[in-house]
């Protein structure tokens, strides 16, 4: 199975993030390879236009738009390679950190998520191994899971009527199907962020001067 970790290339902190996700996805017996990650350089919302996405569904009050729509975009242009290649992947953010094995030979539905929350309250499963989703009704933090193909498919065409950030598009309200594996075998280990605005930050890390919110 081939795994991802998005890394905006010309960003330090980013490839700095995306080696340490490499290294203890090393550790734990799985080869993780970087992905060029989409930035509001590119033209996101050209992109998003292109396939009839509504970009006002990114406009909330805890991101930037345009770094928001770009996040989307790396995670969608990964389903998009998923799909073509017919292949199950796994998806990794910048700061993710690989903590144990990754379950990649275990029977899943679609798209599973294996990481445990990173912001917020949230349920922890109370079985082992595969369930529906618990942590909450959408995935918080989209951060380290899992795709076959014919999930990324329904990922992707989705998209054009209700895409929105990423962490939360992945939920039942669009997914009913969505799963999660337990225990969690990767967690966010972020000092920074590409995406949140000061409100998101507060929100997220209760008012952490420390975490700082950079251009990308």
């Amino acid at each position: 199975m081939k795994a991802y970790v998005i890394t905006i290339i010309d960003n330090p902190k980013s490839v700095k993030s995306a080696k340490k996700c490499i290294e203890s996805g090393a550790k734990n017996g799985l080869t993780i390879e970087m992905f060029g990650a989409f930035t509001p350089n590119d033209g996101p919302i050209n992109f998003l236009e292109e396939r009839s996405i509504d970009p006002r569904g990114f406009r909330e009050k805890y991101s930037r738009p345009l770094n928001c729509m770009s996040a989307f975009i790396s995670h969608y242009s990964l389903w998009e390679r998923s799909r073509d290649l017919n292949e199950t992947i796994a998806i990794f953010e910048h700061d993710a950190i690989v903590t144990g094995k990754v379950p990649v030979d275990v029977e899943f539905d679609k798209v599973m998520t294996f990481s445990k929350p990173s912001y917020g309250s949230f349920n922890t499963p109370m079985n082992l191994g595969v369930d529906g989703l618990i942590q909450k009704r959408y995935f918080v933090g989209a951060h380290g899971y899992m795709v076959k193909p014919e999930g990324a498919k329904i990922l992707i065409d989705e998209a054009s009527k209700s895409a929105q950030p990423t962490d939360i598009y992945l939920g039942t309200h669009n997914f009913p199907w969505l799963q999660e594996y337990y225990p969690w075998v990767c967690m966010a280990a972020d000092s920074f962020t590409t995406i949140q605005n000061e409100t998101g930050c507060s929100a997220k890390h209760n008012n952490n001067d420390k975490y700082e919110i950079i251009d990308a």
